[in-house]
Order: C-alpha cells, then structure tokens, then sequence
C-alpha cells in the first residue's frame, strides 16, 4: 500500500491562492499588512509618557511629583518614564495590561479623579493595586533595567549592599522596599503615640 503524500505548507498555500484568484490574495495579503501596522502603530502610540499625561488626572498629580524623583532627572541622563515602569515590554503581557487599563477609562469619563482631592482620597487604593501587580510579576518592569546579577556592590554604600543582600535571600522583589521611589506614598493613620487608654490616660482625663 503506497503512502499517500501530503501536500506541505507552500503547497496548502498555494492551493488556497489557486481557488479565492491570485488577485484576491494579494489583497488580502495587503490588508493584513495594514491591519497589523495599523494596529502596532496605535499600540505604540499610546505607550508614550505624552499620550499617559495627555489627561490632567495625570499630569497635574503624579506626573509633577514624579518630576522631582530621580527616575526623571539623574547625573547620567538616563530616565524611565510612564511605560517603562507601569507598560509591560513583552506582546503578550503589554496586550493584557492595555485591556485591563481600559478600565482607566471609564473612570476618566465619570471624573473619578479629576480633581487633586478626589486623587488624594484615592492614592492609598491606587497605589495598592499597583504594588500588588508589581509584587505578582516579581517587579518585571523594574528589572528592565536593574538587573540584580549586574549589580556592584562596591558602588553601594554599606546599607543598601546589606538590604539588597538581605532582599534576596528573602526571596523579596523591588517594590518590597522602592515603593516612593517615583511617586508620593499615600497617607497611612499608624495613631504612633496616641492614647491607648489605661491608667496615663486616666490621670490625663482627670487633670
């Protein structure tokens, strides 16, 4: 019994070409192209630090604070902006992470955080959901350009060598420790030397 020869990929193709017409896959061809250019060109577009403070939500809150952090301006010129820390640089993740910021808005639509009051009440929410996505993917967008492996520890002082080493055999990720490294930290109540009760506050009561 002969074996049956299958046609390869190039033959598949061609014969798809042969029965939609040669000009009809050309078009199709063609279009694909623009699609997909299209589509990346939009991708890319709104993946600038322009298109991220084109809103005031941020330019007027976080954009001015980050201005003052050394992720913006630093002794060796090199700067991390909006994408690099909060946009994934690999398809499959930065794709994901688009769709889930889809949600941002709707938020700007309903003025959630058009104002710095309306921000501030926020912060401590927004900067939680923050942390623990950077937390889950292992700070990947920080390790876009700090590299624990190439780290010299003869350039850091004595405190961050014994912080960095203490941080990795902890198995801890960057944003463990760098939470305000760009941005303000919300405001947490820790009461730190309020009453407790108890006898002082008694005496204290009856003066």
């Amino acid at each position: 019994m002969e074996r049956e020869n299958k046609p390869g990929l190039v033959g598949r193709i061609m014969a798809r070409v042969k029965r939609i017409g040669p000009w009809t896959a050309v078009v199709l061809f063609t279009a694909g192209i623009v699609f997909w250019g299209g589509f990346n060109w939009a991708l890319e577009a709104t993946n600038t630090e322009a298109f991220c403070i084109s809103c005031h939500e941020m330019k007027e809150n976080v954009f001015k604070e980050y201005r003052n952090t050394i992720h913006y301006a630093n002794r060796t010129g090199v700067r991390a902006t909006c994408p690099d820390c909060h946009v994934p640089r690999e398809w499959v993740y930065k794709i994901a992470r688009k769709i889930r910021a889809s949600n941002e808005l709707w938020h700007w639509a309903l003025g959630t955080v058009d104002t710095p009051e309306k921000f501030n009440a926020k912060r401590l929410a927004l900067a939680q959901h923050e942390w623990e996505r950077m937390r889950a993917n292992d700070s990947r967008e920080c390790r876009n350009c700090h590299g624990f492996q190439a780290m010299d520890y003869t350039e850091q002082g004595r405190r961050a060598v014994a912080a960095h080493t203490k941080g990795f055999d902890q198995n801890q990720t960057c944003i463990d420790c760098h939470k305000g490294i760009a941005h303000t930290l919300p405001y947490i109540e820790q009461n730190i030397g309020a009453p407790h009760g108890g006898a002082a506050t008694d005496k204290a009561g009856a003066k």
